[in-house]
């Protein structure tokens, strides 16, 4: 069910985010990679348990990838576009 196995709420929790970041925090890129990974992993596994009631793409997307490494915003060159 991809919940957290000591605290019970949905995996990735709080707790589980703070460890990753932490684990990856010389690595952004590969903490993006893992998270596109399990993504897809938890994915396949939810729909498949209960397909008729599985998380939305959005859901998953924000449980997973949404609150990891982001890219930095376009910034305009000077002077403007």
């Amino acid at each position: 069910m991809w919940c957290c196995r000591a605290c019970g709420r949905p995996w990735p929790c709080p707790l589980a985010r703070l460890l990753l970041r932490n684990e990856y925090e010389d690595n952004r890129i590969g903490l993006a990679i893992y998270l596109c990974g399990l993504l897809y992993e938890a994915t396949r596994d939810l729909y498949r348990l209960n397909p008729d009631d599985a998380p939305s793409p959005t859901e998953m997307f924000t449980r997973f990838v949404a609150w990891g490494p982001h890219r930095r915003p376009i910034v305009a060159p000077p002077g403007g576009w």
